[in-house]
């Protein structure tokens, strides 16, 4: 599956093979699709009170293009993690892209708290995007992130032009740049859409958020030299990721938490390991990418480097979910595990 990672291949194609093998983690996400250089500063322009009286709605994206309607879209699309964000804030989709369903129908853990029954899906793999599907919805909106701007996460390339022609787009960068980036982003993007982001349910998940940072900070003073060690499992590699490249990871070590920074990074994003030297780093803790298509520890009780390392046989591994959900909430949830997984572990290394 990853032979193939470093060959010469397109970049459509190598991202095809990260997201479907889904087994290297967003460090080498990031690192096969090259990251983007937007900021995510602009100010999200919604129409202000006219849009929610019923007036022309525009939402300016990190593509620095400015999505117009006149009035807030209905029938909106969108990949199934931006979705789950959404409804969140209590904006809901009509239909979804990417990781949905698994194979016995339950919920994928990208789809968030989606009802999944009540959507239509237009694709649940990579590559699969059924433009006629999409073109039944009479779609008002896409929405998606971006890894590589311009590109829209799950949007196939080859097709691109034509999704993109029937309906609006927007897409928030969540790449190099730190988890409230793309949480304000999608923020204001929910709040164009008319979710009120000031009061009720929204005004608590951020409060929440705020205050669960607090007390990762909190933690980590308190259990100083605690390390953690971030990457993701497959049947050949343990890629080794660099807090830098991922949204989640970066802001965490901003808040003290003491990653583990590999020292022979290709392309900036992470270090490959095989697994005959898998034991290179050692840590505290594991953070190991948990989404559904990657190897988790189960599955890696046959490599003996594995086993050997301090986290592994002090049973301090814990679920990465490399992708995360941008909402106030599902990420208040992924802080909180840290802060548990910090202020339980013991110092090994």
């Amino acid at each position: 599956m990853h032979a193939s990672r470093f060959a010469p291949v397109s970049e459509p194609s190598r991202r095809g093979v990260l997201a479907a093998g889904g087994s290297v983690g967003l460090g080498a996400l990031l690192a096969a699709c090259g990251g983007s250089s937007g900021s995510g500063s602009d100010a999200a322009s919604s129409g202000g009170k006219d849009t929610k009286a019923g007036g022309p709605w525009s939402f300016t994206d990190d593509r620095k293009k400015t999505a117009k309607a006149d009035r807030i879209p209905a029938n909106l699309v969108a990949y199934t993690g931006t979705a789950a964000a959404l409804h969140d804030y209590g904006v809901e989709c009509t239909g979804v892209f990417g990781p949905t369903t698994l194979k016995d129908g339950s919920p994928d853990p990208m789809a968030g708290d989606l009802d999944v029954k009540k959507l239509t899906v237009i694709g649940n793999a990579w590559g699969e995007f059924n433009i006629e599907k999409y073109a039944a919805l009479d779609p008002g909106l896409l929405v998606s992130h971006m890894y590589q701007a311009p590109t829209l996460w799950f949007v196939p390339d080859d097709s691109s032009a034509k999704i993109l022609a029937l309906a609006p787009s927007v897409g928030i960068n969540v790449a190099g740049v730190p988890l409230t980036t793309p949480l304000q982003r999608y923020a204001e993007l929910a709040a164009s859409l008319g979710a009120d982001m000031a009061a009720g349910t929204n005004a608590a998940q951020k409060a929440r958020f705020e205050k669960s940072s607090a007390a990762l900070r909190a933690a980590v003073k308190a259990h100083p030299g605690i390390t953690v060690m971030a990457g993701s499992a497959s049947a050949d590699s343990l890629y080794v990721s660099t807090p830098a490249a991922a949204s989640d990871l970066r802001y965490y070590q901003s808040l003290g938490v003491d990653f583990i920074v590999p020292n022979q990074v290709k392309g900036g994003f992470f270090e490959t390991l095989s697994w005959e030297n898998a034991d290179k780093y050692q840590a505290d803790i594991i953070m190991l990418d948990n989404r559904t298509a990657t190897l988790q520890p189960k599955d890696l009780t046959g490599k003996p480097t594995w086993t050997k390392l301090p986290a592994v046989k002090g049973g301090q591994v814990v679920g990465w979910p490399s992708e995360p959900i941008f909402s106030y909430a599902k990420c208040a949830d992924r802080i909180d595990a840290l802060t548990h997984a910090i202020t339980s572990a013991k110092k090994l290394v």
